[in-house]
């Protein structure tokens, strides 16, 4: 009669199951590689103290003073002067496509009315799209103009008193209130659109595959793109459903202001809706079973929202992780969504980031067609 409890019995499954672990090794990979990235990603990438902030200089006055002036903001960490002396028109689409964080702008008689101790204006405009951006850096603008004024000696040492020679004007753009809400509701929009569509079509063919149907479908006549195209279309559908729930919660549930064009945004959304579907798909060619299509996605899902900029500001990340994080589909529809909701921005001021979701589709689709016909031999 066998024993209630066997030590013998209980070491036989545990050698099965790590039999079992060996032998599955996309999650063997997923168990060693998940906590690899979060404590990289974590460690080094994510920074919530943003600096070497891209910075403007649209500079009238070419003097020492304003020299010194741009050092101080160079040398405070906090901003990374951009080359060259821009035009506004320059700087100001710097701005508004997400390539520049800041934009200062000195004025024609600014040494004039340095020496004559008149407090010539300093203009500093930000993009304050991301609050968390730029809370800091416009924090240190004022310890910048106090070291400014440090530098006068001799006969201008007179502007070292009190109160500072600049008069300093700060000017928070596209969400001048600073509201987080304003920059968290857009970006969720294509955080969601990330999660469910990958989700849901890497679990296509792997579906077919489990449920025995996967033959009929390679017996039928068609072709791998007219499967991938087949299975892509009808969740393009399911991915407009809801982009029109999320906006109308974030003009009506949040008072997310909507300064562009409502058709612009529904348009754009399809290469980026198109492009994730296409990456469940290829995943789902990838997998063996529906759980390895789970682990995959959230491979893929869990890099993206981490370096999109929408949790962490994207100019305070490593020059390597913003590499990394622009070939990724979801870091420049934030872009493109924050920048028609919330800049007005049109056709030509989000077409390099549609061009670099296309291309990620195109790379992917091809990539998914290539694996569906390994699965025909």
């Amino acid at each position: 009669m066998n024993s209630l409890f066997s030590w013998q019995r209980l070491l036989a499954i545990i050698s099965k199951e790590f039999t079992q672990m060996k032998r599955d090794r996309l999650t063997f990979a997923m168990i060693i590689g998940i906590p690899f990235i979060q404590l990289v990603l974590f460690g080094y990438a994510i920074n919530s103290d943003p600096k070497n902030l891209p910075t403007a200089v649209v500079a009238a006055d070419d003097s020492s003073f304003t020299r010194t002036l741009i050092n101080d903001f160079q040398n405070s960490a906090y901003f990374k002067i951009l080359p060259g002396n821009m035009s506004n028109k320059k700087a100001n689409w710097l701005l508004e496509t997400g390539q520049a964080q800041f934009i200062i702008c000195i004025p024609p008689d600014f040494s004039q009315k340095l020496v004559r101790a008149e407090k010539p204006e300093l203009l500093v405009e930000a993009d304050a799209t991301d609050p968390a951006a730029t809370s800091n850096a416009i924090s240190a603008i004022q310890m910048i103009i106090d070291s400014f004024g440090q530098h006068f000696s001799g006969s201008l040492s007179y502007l070292k008193s009190e109160p500072p020679p600049v008069n300093l004007i700060i000017q928070p753009k596209y969400n001048p209130g600073r509201i987080t809400q304003f920059n968290i509701v857009p970006g969720l929009l294509g955080v969601v659109l990330t999660m469910t569509m990958v989700v849901i079509t890497s679990l296509a063919i792997t579906r077919e595959r489990e449920r025995g149907t996967m033959e009929s479908l390679l017996a039928m006549p068609v072709r791998p793109l007219e499967v991938m195209l087949g299975k892509l279309i009808p969740y393009i559908f399911v991915g407009y459903i809801q982009v029109v729930l999320i906006l109308l919660a974030a003009y009506y549930l949040f008072d997310v202001p909507f300064n562009g064009s409502v058709l612009l945004l529904f348009v754009s959304c399809l290469p980026f809706i198109a492009a994730n579907l296409a990456v469940g798909l290829t995943f789902s060619t990838l997998a063996k079973n529906q759980l390895q299509a789970m682990q995959l996605s959230f491979f893929f899902f869990l890099p993206s929202i981490l370096l999109s900029g929408f949790m962490f500001p994207f100019h305070g990340m490593p020059d390597w992780a913003q590499t990394l994080g622009n070939t990724l589909p979801l870091t420049h529809f934030l872009l493109i969504v924050r920048g028609i909701m919330l800049k007005g921005n049109g056709v030509l001021a989000i077409s390099h980031s549609v061009g670099a979701i296309l291309l990620f589709f195109i790379f992917v689709l091809v990539l998914g067609i290539k694996r569906y016909r390994q699965t025909l031999d």
